[in-house]
This record gives C-alpha cells, structure tokens and sequence, in this order.
C-alpha cells in the first residue's frame, strides 16, 4: 500500500455523511500529491499532510434574531478558519439551508489551495449559516445579518481573517454585515470583501470569479493546442453570480453559451441565452427559469423532475466546453459520457467541486481539457485580494486595470498548473497539477515557520 493511500485509510476513520464532501475532496488531493509526497520526505517529516487537513479552529455559534411576524427564529452559525500560513484567512461566507460543518470544512481546505495558487498572501477559511434568504424580506436579512455579526466580528480583522461572500451572500448582505461591524467595532476596516463600491467594494468583484473562469480556459486551450472558444457552442449550469458572468464573458468573446439552469430545470436556447432576460429573471425578480420561454417561446425548458434522475439535462445538450457553476456534485458520471458522447472537448468548474469523482476520471482518461474549481474559479478571491489592497491603501483602481489583473493572474495560475503537472510526470492533467503546485506552496511556508 502506497504512503497515499494509508493516508487515505487514516483520515477516513470518523467519516459520517456530514463530512462526506469533505473526505471526497480530501481523498483527490492526497492521490494527486502522492509524486510529491514520495519524492520528498521532509513532508512526512513535520506532518505536513496530518496538519493541513485538521483547521486551526472551527467556531460554531447560535444567530438568534426575529422575524417581521415577531416570531423570534434561531440558526447555527460557523467560521472554519483552517490555515494561515501564506496569509490572513480568506474565505467566503455562505447562507444556504444546506451548510454544516462538513460542506464548510470541505470549502475551507480547497480554499486553502486555491488561494496558494494565486500567488497572493492569503490563507484559505469558510464559514456561514443555515440560513436562507430566499423567501426573506430585506429587513429580515438585515437582522440576521446584524445578529450573525454580533458574534462572528469577534474572529475577523483585516490582518486575521477576511470573510467574502457565496452562495446566497452578495454586496446586499455584505453591505448589511459591514454596517453591523461599524457599529459594533467603531472602525472603518477592510474586513470584508465583495463590498458596494460607494465604501470600499472593488470594480469587478461581481464578475470576478465568471470572467476568470473564461480567462482560464482561453490560457488551457491554448496550451493544450486546442481551437479558442470564439464561435463554438458552450453549455453553462447554474443561474448564480458565476454562472451569469460566465455567460456574459463568454458571449463578449464570441462562444455562444447556450444553456442555465437552476433547481427547478434548465434553459437551453439554441441561438444564444438572452442574458438580460436572465439576469432580470434572477437578480431582480428572484424567479424562476421557466417564465424564460415566456419571453422565447422558441426555447426549451426542461424541468429537473422529467429528466433521469442520475444526470442532468445541461450535460446531455452537444457542445464544444462546459462550464458547470451551480454547486458541488452537479456533474456525475453520466453527464460525462454525455459530454464525451456529443464530442466536448473542455470542462472548466466554476463552482466548487462540481464534478465527481468518477465523471473527473473519465474526462481524464479521454484526454478532455479538464480545469478543476481550486485553480479555475480563483478569480474572484483574486478581486478579493485587489479590494484588500485598495482598502489598505484607502485607493479605487478602475474597472479596466482590475481586469487586466484578474486575466494576468488566472493566465499566471494556469500556465504554473500545466508546468507543475508536466515536471511531475501528469503532463496536460490539471487536477494533478493544482494540487501539487498548490499544496508544495503551503508546505513549503508552513515547514519555514516550523511547529
């Protein structure tokens, strides 16, 4: 048994399915550093891997707040800040009915990654609540805002810990948690990020994390000597912050991106989705997809509920890349015999761990430009970067010099994961390479600041 897989056998000893996404992205990283691990052992040494994968802390708290009925509503509350050696923690917070401690705890370690593959000095944490907006009035998302922040501005500053927003946290909720902490701290700090530009939000956050997936993906395919993505059909899952400007970036190339979807069904519009439509239908009237076909009759809308259970209508519509944004898991096996069916040639994740295990191992083993989430969707912790150094400077970069950061950076960040795969021997498998070249980062600064 090889030194990665008695790892493996280790750190699967407690598992339960709270921690199940956790382990799943666990288990990749340790298969993909095995070259390393073995190459060198001053890693088994000082326990790297037995250190990166336990948080430095994890913080649970309860957010008691009140409802506009009066009925007084109580939720779980969480900070995984897992490591800071590059870096002040730096993390999103998310509120979805589905966070726990496993999904955060599994969002913190790949951010650990992906932040070390930035180049940038920041280490990786998550956190968030159960909470769900949706359905919520905005006083009501005020309150609980003002009551999460109550106790998580106990564990942040702008040398400690840097929260940004997720899932279902935009510049509305940042907006709301930044005013609690003014009044509670009476500072005006950089202590989060993804803020309104009026006090301190950085041009380019919203589109941040979409564009650089594209960005990404223009930089692999052609280093992998494949055609551009100008004029070739793109399917696109989700409806979220990633997924509208991934399709935004995307037409302003020149693909046509011909696909969204949301939990209820997906869109597919041959021509082109009407990007507009879709950002009314989902950043405004918070609606549903299906009043799409409303306004373009002409489009398909399939609900969730009428297609096979074990894969998804976005994945079985032929195209030249795929670009899943919606959530973890979204993309099973049997999408990917879809998409290698109908001739795909790149799979780029914006959201995080879209993919799994097995649907990951056969775009690899046909040989499709694959770019896992840690190294493709890193942009907008990027901008995040930027906004902290705007802030810290107390300066506004414009719009076309964030940009250009952002291309450069996420360039920078693919071209460092094709050199690492190819001189550990997995030339043209990114997966690999993110995870070498991101952990041998991290490793190398937690060795130098010893135990």
């Amino acid at each position: 048994m090889s030194r990665a897989e008695m790892d493996i056998k280790k750190f699967e000893r407690g598992n339960c399915d709270e921690n199940k996404v956790f382990y799943q992205a666990m288990e990749e990283v340790i298969y993909s550093i095995a070259p390393l691990l073995e190459s060198d052992p001053i890693y088994a040494k000082y326990a790297i891997l037995d250190r990166l994968v336990v948080p430095d802390r994890v913080i649970k708290f309860k957010v008691t707040w009140m409802d506009d009925h009066q009925n007084i509503m109580v939720n779980t509350g969480f900070r995984v800040q897992f490591n800071n050696s590059l870096g002040p923690y730096k993390g999103g917070l998310r509120f979805h009915p589905s966070v726990n401690e496993g999904i955060l705890k599994f969002l913190g370690f790949e951010q650990i990654l992906k932040n070390a593959l930035t180049g940038l000095p920041i280490g990786g944490a998550k956190g968030g609540s159960d909470f769900d907006p949706k359905g919520k009035s905005d006083f009501e998302i005020m309150k609980f805002c003002a009551a999460f922040m109550t106790e998580l501005h106990k564990y942040i500053g702008p040398r400690m810990d840097i929260p940004a927003g997720d899932i279902g946290v935009g510049a509305r909720e940042i907006g709301y948690l930044f005013g609690e902490y003014k009044k509670i701290t009476s500072k005006y700090d950089g202590v989060l990020t993804g803020k309104p530009f009026m006090f301190g939000g950085s041009l380019m956050r919203p589109e941040a994390t979409g564009y650089g997936v594209v960005y990404f993906t223009q930089t692999m395919l052609e280093m992998e000597g494949k055609e551009p993505l100008t004029g070739k059909i793109c399917t696109v899952s989700g409806a979220g912050n990633v997924a509208l400007h991934t399709i935004e970036k995307l037409q302003q190339i020149g693909a046509i991106a011909v696909s969204c979807s949301d939990s209820q069904g997906t869109i597919y519009d041959g021509r082109g989705v009407d990007l507009a439509l879709l950002k009314e239908l989902k950043l405004v009237r918070r609606v549903s997809l299906e009043e799409y076909v409303q306004k373009h009759p002409q489009a398909k809308y399939i609900p969730t509920q009428e297609y096979p259970k074990d894969a998804h209508a976005v994945w079985d519509i032929p195209c030249y890349a795929a670009f899943p944004c919606a959530t973890q898991n979204e993309l099973c096996e049997e999408d990917a015999h879809n998409l290698v069916t109908n001739g795909c040639v790149s799979v780029t994740e914006g959201a995080n761990m879209p993919s799994t295990p097995d649907a990951i191992e056969l775009f690899l083993s046909h040989q499709i430009c694959f770019a896992p989430a840690k190294a493709a969707n890193a942009g907008g912790v990027a901008v995040s970067s930027f906004e902290m150094s705007q802030n810290a400077a107390m300066s506004k970069w414009s719009f076309e010099e964030v940009d250009a950061k952002l291309k450069e950076t996420m360039q920078q960040i693919c071209k460092r994961v094709a050199l690492t795969a190819k001189d550990y021997g997995v030339e043209g498998n990114y997966v690999d390479g993110a995870n070498i070249a991101g952990f041998k980062r991290v490793a190398d600064a937690m060795i130098a600041e010893g135990i």
